[in-house]
């Protein structure tokens, strides 16, 4: 809540939740992965780095929850 906010209603713990992993998982791609540099020429281009990126990301979390059991947070520890 800000000072400036009028009639703010708490979410509920589980939208939080959910909100913060999102958060999270956006923060990843454009800092990580570089989501927003695409030297693309054409959209095909464009659309294929795209894909290979998220698609990069769900790889490295689905290894880290299921093979290693880890938090899938954790994109830049080391998967050895």
């Amino acid at each position: 809540m800000r000072k400036n906010q009028k009639n703010y209603k708490e979410q509920p713990y589980i939208y939080r939740k959910k909100r913060k992993r999102i958060e999270t998982l956006f923060s990843q791609l454009c800092d990580q992965f570089m989501i927003r540099r695409n030297y693309a020429k054409s959209f095909k281009g464009f659309k294929t780095r795209i894909i290979s990126k998220i698609t990069s990301l769900t790889i490295i979390q689905y290894i880290n929850k299921f093979i290693f059991n880890r938090n899938i947070n954790n994109i830049k520890i080391n998967i050895v």
